[in-house]
């Protein structure tokens, strides 16, 4: 079997598939993209052709590694994603050839169905309660939201007071019958970092992701060191070598790699066993679109420090586009009381709406993340 043709399709609300075709009618399906910057993975996908046509599939490995070190420059979130999505495709055409689903080629289920959460309260947190409320109702027990709005290097008593009311409301209104993440999605840098976390600790949040950027890292020991909350982090690196580096300085109870941003399931995979190694959970970071999720689950399914998913139905983000649009086999996706079962047709376990995605396609446009600003004027972090 040879790769013959390699096709990629953006597509509403910012999500980028990929269909790699085969010479024996075999096709595998991917998720390359940047969110805001899927044109940019898409030229890096298709500079990646040369590695890939005329190739043997199965050897998955060996391309994985062509793609990575052959250009002699590596790793950053464009190169890496344009891996993650072809190596998703390359895992799922091996399972559909050999009629498996992935995680049965990866050694099998190590569990018998994973913990899914949702996001509640948009970018500037809002209606949280009655969002919860909602998805209550239809089973989930577990979610995430935004922390804080947008915050200075050094902000106000004031701007802490809000982010803590927020909290406070949450946890009068449903006590421990939920639990929730609080994402500082970068907002927040080091100098108010402990101020938030020391005022947020009551409520006893299961975790905070992103306390700090990951270029910040040097912090994720010093801010575990004076918090009893778990620290998330992990969205925003790329390899193993750059999480390798975290692991051994400590701080992390919680790694995010993103399954289309971290060179895909190979490379997830083996961050995954580092974690475990350093007594590190994973929860996978997955905003994004089915197939994405589908390969998040497939590492789920095989990792022991697999805690948490991440999925992206009814998120904010999702304006013109839904994760299941796409997708022919939705009672698959089915979470019931806040789990999802393994996904058990070969490959990847998603079959994918071609012609839905086609359509679609043909009018995406290009996503961008708002610029928001502080009152001085100057940017601050989204």
């Amino acid at each position: 079997m040879k790769i013959t043709k390699l096709t990629t399709y953006r597509v509403p609300p910012r999500w980028m598939l990929l269909k790699i075709e085969t010479d024996e009618g075999v096709v595998g399906w991917g998720e390359p993209v940047i969110e805001g910057r899927a044109r940019t993975v898409e030229t890096a996908v298709q500079e990646m052709e040369p590695y890939l046509i005329g190739q043997d599939p199965s050897r998955i490995n060996d391309l994985w590694q062509t793609m990575y070190r052959a250009g002699f420059y590596r790793g950053g979130a464009i190169l890496m994603s344009a891996i993650a999505g072809i190596d998703q495709a390359l895992w799922d055409i091996k399972g559909k050839v050999l009629g498996q689903p992935v995680y049965e080629l990866l050694g099998g289920l190590v569990r018998d169905r994973m913990k899914m959460y949702s996001w509640v309260g948009g970018d500037r947190p809002a209606d949280i309660i009655e969002q919860i409320s909602k998805l209550k109702e239809g089973g989930f027990d577990t979610f995430k939201m935004n922390g804080t709005e947008e915050l200075g290097l050094l902000d106000t008593s004031a701007a802490v007071d809000e982010a803590v009311r927020r909290v406070a409301e949450i946890r009068e209104a449903f006590g421990n019958t939920i639990e929730f993440g609080l994402d500082f999605h970068g907002r927040v840098a080091a100098p108010m970092a402990k101020t938030l976390l020391r005022e947020l600790e009551q409520f006893r949040p299961l975790f905070v992701e992103e306390p700090v950027l990951a270029e910040q890292a040097e912090y994720y020991p010093r801010l575990a060191e004076m918090t009893s909350i778990p620290l998330a982090a992990g969205e925003r690196m790329y390899s193993r070598f750059e999480f390798k580096n975290v692991f051994a300085a400590g701080g992390l109870s919680i790694v995010q790699p993103d399954l289309s941003h971290a060179g895909g399931i190979t490379e997830c995979l083996k961050i995954a066993s580092m974690a475990e190694a350093y007594d590190i959970t994973l929860a996978p970071h997955c905003p994004l679109g089915p197939v994405a999720l589908a390969s998040c689950l497939a590492v789920d399914f095989v990792s022991y420090n697999a805690v948490l998913q991440e999925q992206s139905m009814g998120i904010h983000y999702n304006k013109g586009g839904e994760l299941l649009d796409y997708v022919i086999n939705k009672d698959d996706f089915k979470i019931v009381d806040g789990y999802c079962a393994p996904l058990r047709k070969p490959g990847l376990g998603v079959e994918v709406d071609e012609e839905r995605v086609i359509a679609a396609s043909k009018n995406a446009g290009d996503w961008r993340n708002p610029v928001w600003r502080h009152k001085d004027g100057s940017v601050a972090e989204w």
